[in-house]
């Protein structure tokens, strides 16, 4: 533990912010580190609990409380006291692969556990597991690890978010050969373009890779895999269907034909290309399908993420510009940045604007923080909730997630620019209005109410706010179908891919596509798999599939992708080598 007395003698401080009059100016991080000193004395804060439920990660009332890690903090918070930095670190990485992500992004579920919550003020848990990593970069720990002996195995990881990261790295580190593949041009998933740079700076990402490069791990960026099979699938299913038609009644009469092709047409579309699991690697050629993937390495994981924004259900909506949904407007502004340097702002701009930014949660106060830093002209956020308590609620007793009002940067921000908090709640957008070429230029609200566990309007409470951009943070609803449906697999009412409970390895799902190109092609004699790339959905590839992240449990926290990915790969290193040291 820390100082025995430490709880009694240190009250909690955390990290000091830039002045908010500063700090919106630019998109630089702003959250100043406490000396080596005063993190220490916040070290000795930490008890000798007899259960830590900070490490717990477990459900209560619904919700989540302490660290789906099972960080050992008790541990690492002792070591900060004591100034034992290598040791705090090997506590630390023993749990968690990327403390650099979770000490800017996480929410904190450690401390809303924290036994001393109950009298007083937690543990600065979240700033100690910062300091940690960081003060290890700085004093040279964080060197590569890299594998004396290779298994002689090869992983595809499709997605490089943090459970993409999360699982390259296990697997890297037990000694197989990973290749990651990513849509975008940059490694990060949403952490690099969903979250933006005065929250987590983007060079903490490119940090973090070089350092998985030098230990092995192959990246393979601006690759879509499963996006060029979706268009020539589509094509050959139509041409094969049409022929298979003509042919439907002379295919009949030859009994056992069609299934014997079938067959055949299944072991062609494991070789859909002639490119090697070494030409994939080097990102040679412009085509990487799912087929490829499948037959040129021993195992895949699925961690594209859920990706499929929410909309609203207002009339015209579509037709109308100036509406967009949050990671596009936040990639925007996060791309400038790389692109035109540290004073622009993206194509979506605010400057001059009045904002209208629905759903009050993380990316709506994101949003919040960049409109601000455009200049934008007003701000307000939609939220159909009601607004929490400032404190607990009897029935919402600690170590439950504190059901609190929460104001994050971006309304602390608001509140200092535009004199009020930006939210608006029991609210929702009803109706828009356009002006003569089709730009938004207001939005009508009108309070919401439960009935019947359905929300409704309430009549006669509209009004009308100016509004020149339209940002939907509403939160997603599962993941982007087409990647699952080139590798075969099932997706479950939620959107996600479907696994056994507590499991990751994906079951097999024969797509309406697939099976009509397959049955098409044996009766045509073709090899669907090389003109299609659509993967075959026999129980050779489906055995090999896994997944991990927001694309297995739904939008959720940074922290739950890197806890996911982590036990993911144990069970993929299971299936490798029969068994798993990997914790």
């Amino acid at each position: 533990m820390g100082k025995v007395t430490g709880f009694l003698d240190y009250a909690r401080e955390e990290n000091k912010d830039v002045p908010v009059e500063e700090r919106i100016k630019n998109f630089k991080e702003f959250h100043i580190p406490l000396t080596e000193e005063e993190r220490r004395k916040q070290g000795a804060r930490c008890m000798n609990c007899g259960v830590p439920f900070c490490q717990s990660g477990m459900k209560l009332a619904g919700m989540f409380t302490g660290c789906p890690l099972h960080n050992l903090c008790p541990e690492w918070n002792d070591e900060v006291y004591n100034g034992h930095i290598a040791h705090a670190l090997s506590r630390l990485l023993k749990t968690n692969n990327f403390p650099e992500f979770t000490g800017r992004v996480c929410p904190a579920l450690c401390e809303k556990a924290c036994v001393e919550g109950l009298d007083d003020a937690p543990v600065t848990t979240h700033d100690n597991e910062l300091y940690i990593i960081e003060k290890a970069f700085q004093e040279g720990y964080m060197q590569p690890r890299i594998p004396e002996v290779r298994s002689g195995k090869r992983v595809a990881v499709v997605g490089a978010g943090p459970a993409g990261l999360a699982v390259a790295d296990q697997l890297n580190h037990r000694g197989h050969s990973v290749t990651v593949f990513e849509r975008s041009d940059e490694i990060g998933g949403l952490l690099m373009y969903g979250i933006p740079n005065m929250k987590l700076d983007k060079s903490v990402i490119r940090r973090r890779r070089a350092l998985m490069e030098a230990e092995g791990v192959v990246f393979r960026t601006g690759v879509d895999v499963g996006r060029e099979t979706l268009a020539s699938a589509a094509a050959a299913a139509g041409a094969a269907g049409r022929k298979a038609g003509v042919e439907a009644g002379e295919k009949s009469a030859t009994t056992g034909s069609a299934t014997a092709d079938a067959g055949t047409s299944a072991d062609a579309s494991r070789a859909v290309t002639n490119a090697s699991a070494e030409a994939l690697a080097a990102g040679k050629g412009s085509a990487v399908t799912a087929a490829a993937i499948l037959r040129d390495y021993d195992a895949v994981v699925l961690a594209c993420g859920a990706k499929q924004a929410r909309g609203l259900n207002v009339p015209s909506i579509e037709q109308a510009h100036g509406i967009h949904y949050a990671v596009d407007y936040l990639t925007s502004q996060t791309k400038a940045l790389h692109e035109q340097g540290e004073h622009a702002f993206g194509i979506i701009n605010a400057k001059g604007k009045h904002v209208v930014i629905v759903g009050g949660g993380d990316t709506g106060n994101d949003c919040c923080g960049t409109a601000i830093r455009q200049g934008a002209k007003s701000v307000t956020q939609i939220e159909m909730m009601p607004e929490p308590p400032v404190e607990r609620a009897a029935s919402n007793p600690w170590p439950e997630w504190p059901k609190v009002l929460k104001v994050d940067y971006g309304q602390q921000e608001a509140i200092r620019v535009f004199g009020h908090d930006p939210r608006v709640y029991e609210t929702t957008v009803k109706s828009i209005e356009t002006k003569k070429d089709g730009s938004i230029k207001a939005v009508i609200t009108s309070k919401v109410k439960f009935e019947n566990r359905q929300m409704v309007l309430v009549e006669g409470t509209e009004q009308k706010l100016p509004c020149d951009l339209l940002i939907i943070a509403a939160g997603f609803t599962g993941c982007e179908s087409y990647v699952a449906d080139a590798f075969g697999v099932a997706l479950t009412e939620r959107h996600v891919v479907k696994t056994e409970a507590e499991h990751y390895h994906t079951e097999s799902a024969v797509k309406p596509m697939a099976a009509a190109q397959t049955a098409a092609a044996a009766a045509a004699g073709s090899k669907v798999g090389e003109k299609s790339g659509v993967a075959s959905t026999t129980a050779t590839n489906t055995a090999k599939i896994f997944t991990a992240g927001d694309m297995h449990r739904g939008q959720s926290l940074v922290v739950w992708a890197i806890a996911e990915g982590r036990a993911c790969a144990s069970e993929v290193d299971a299936y490798l080598m029969g068994y798993s040291c990997l914790a």
